[in-house]
């Protein structure tokens, strides 16, 4: 009886989070940190104000355009600039103009700087199509910067996870996790339009040794697309590695998404895969329990069957890996689920020739052209900056581990580092807790959201107010209600408590959502009523 009573919760934030209400077994511990309006204390040295900032170590910024730029600077302004030095960033302009001006200099620019800092923090830029070529008044078409990017940053993978905000619900209840090879397959694919003929596809060692035929076909149709293209495997036993780290760091089941069947070619991704897992970390997964769900071994999916459960796996808690056009489509099916591409990061991994990683982060989604003729127009925008942060965030931290691994004599490094991550942690909590009261942007509130210039002030009160909390001396004390039961006239028959408890559970899952509470309110007409105003919560 008293298991069910004590599921009996209700968070109710405002009046417009009535759908996002969660029914959670937390505990009160749980519970309360969950709410708390400030962040716990951190150790004196990690502490920021913003009269003394912090030298911000070396980042490259990689500035765009449109809608997603104006964000951008607006809450590097209004959140970073007030508490960190960051005249060491190296910011290069990736605009159509700018990449034209230059002659598209600034792209190698831009991947060299990538190469020797070795964190990347990258805006949505433009592919511009032919019509936009003549908009821009542009003299060629300049192709997508990714190519370049992850051939000059040696790249592995393009890792693509979930952002979760606790107490909303997005789509999948937990984080997934998924790892994209960042080369090979049709992006780099040679290709031609011909006609009747024959086609061979010769390949020639790199030793000397003869050169022999891969494959010989005759054309017969009178209009033919010849295509080519290969996939590099010396990487994919890093990918392994990383991406089962990943999963478990993440309390994550793993799973490898291939063709394999019809596509005899991606057998070696799998059999690499596999060997590294059953070499390195298939007992760490089996002690850790996450090999339940797969069967007891690293599981391998079809890629078609892989489409199906990411639409049934809703609870989350897994993982996937796959060759570079699998793992496009499928982060775009999962960007569905979870609502947007918004709510999923993007963050491309390489190796530099030291052994230390590359990492480059950005936004899932492009740079939003419809809310920036808006806002061209005068007229109000409502751009939710969540991806963009998360890789801000992202690319700020992998800094401060570079620069600190990079001086490890260097006390100011380790202290700067301990800084940022301290406010790293802040404001992603000032980021979420804005959403949850109510005040998050119009995707997420509705038509009374706030304006991309309103929510990004509003999360920088947020954060100032969090950061100046760390530097009270004490909490404020946690007031909690002592349980009734010690009471002396406490004289409660829960049996018939319990009674009435299922009464109003309609769907019998254990909780009492909002509409189950309310109802139970005016059954028992004790549900309060309207006054002449209304107070307004002072969030």
């Amino acid at each position: 009886m008293t298991s069910q009573l004590v599921k009996f919760t209700s968070r109710v934030l405002t009046p417009s989070s009535r759908q996002r209400i969660l029914s959670s077994s937390s505990t009160s511990s749980s519970m309360s940190s969950f709410f708390s309006t400030t962040p716990e204390r951190p150790p004196a040295h990690a502490m920021l104000t913003t009269e003394n900032k912090v030298k911000a170590p070396p980042m490259v910024y990689i500035a765009g355009e449109e809608m997603t730029n104006y964000a951008c600077e607006l809450f590097t302004k209004e959140w970073f600039e007030p508490y960190f030095d960051i005249s060491a960033w190296e910011r290069y302009d990736l605009s159509c103009k700018s990449r034209d001006e230059t002659n598209d200099q600034v792209l190698h620019d831009a991947v060299e700087a990538g190469k020797r800092v070795g964190a990347i923090f990258k805006e949505p830029t433009i592919t511009p199509t032919a019509e936009q070529k003549a908009e821009m008044g542009l003299t060629r078409s300049f192709g997508s910067p990714n190519g370049a990017m992850r051939r000059g940053w040696n790249g592995i993978t393009i890792s693509r996870d979930t952002i979760h905000i606790e107490g909303i619900d997005l789509g999948y209840k937990n984080p997934v996790l998924f790892e994209r090879h960042a080369v090979g397959g049709e992006y780099g694919a040679g290709w031609e339009d011909v006609g009747k003929g024959t086609l061979l596809t010769t390949y020639m060692p790199q030793d000397g040794s003869p050169p022999f035929i891969v494959d010989k076909r005759d054309l017969e149709d009178d209009h033919n697309v010849v295509v080519v293209y290969h996939n590099p495997y010396d990487n994919v036993e890093s990918l392994a590695h990383l991406f089962f780290q990943r999963c478990l760091d993440g309390n994550i089941t793993p799973y490898i998404v291939t063709k394999k069947t019809v596509f005899k070619w991606q057998e070696g991704f799998w059999s690499t895969m596999k060997r590294v897992f059953d070499a390195d970390y298939k007992e760490k997964f089996e002690k850790a329990g996450l090999l339940e769900r797969s069967g007891g071994d690293l599981q391998h999916l079809i890629s078609d069957a892989a489409t199906m459960q990411l639409i049934r796996w809703t609870d989350g808690g897994f993982g996937m890996a796959a060759h570079n056009y699998d793992g496009d489509m499928l982060t775009d099916q999962i960007a569905q689920v979870h609502r947007s591409p918004g709510f999923i990061t993007s963050n491309l991994v390489g190796k530099n020739d030291d052994g230390s990683l590359i990492k480059e982060f950005e936004a899932s989604h492009g740079t939003v052209s419809d809310l920036w003729h808006l806002h061209l127009a005068g007229k109000e925008t409502s751009l939710n900056p969540l991806g963009l942060v998360e890789a801000m965030i992202g690319a700020m931290e992998h800094a401060a581990v570079l620069d600190a691994e990079r001086n490890p004599d260097d006390n100011e490094k380790v202290i700067a580092k301990d800084k940022i991550f301290n406010y790293t942690k802040t404001l992603r909590t000032a980021l979420h807790n804005t959403f949850r009261y109510g005040q998050g942007t119009r995707d997420m509130s509705g038509p009374s959201g706030f304006t991309t210039e309103d929510f990004i002030k509003k999360v920088g009160w947020r954060l100032t107010r969090y950061l100046a909390a760390q530097y009270e001396e004490a909490p404020p004390p946690k007031l909690t209600e002592p349980d009734l039961k010690f009471r002396r006239n406490y004289n409660i028959d829960e049996e018939e408590v319990n009674k009435m408890f299922v009464r109003f559970d309609k769907d019998k899952d254990g909780f009492l959502n909002y509409e189950e509470f309310t109802r139970m309110l005016v059954k028992l007409n004790v549900a309060p009523q309207k006054e002449a105003s209304e107070k307004v919560p002072d969030v």
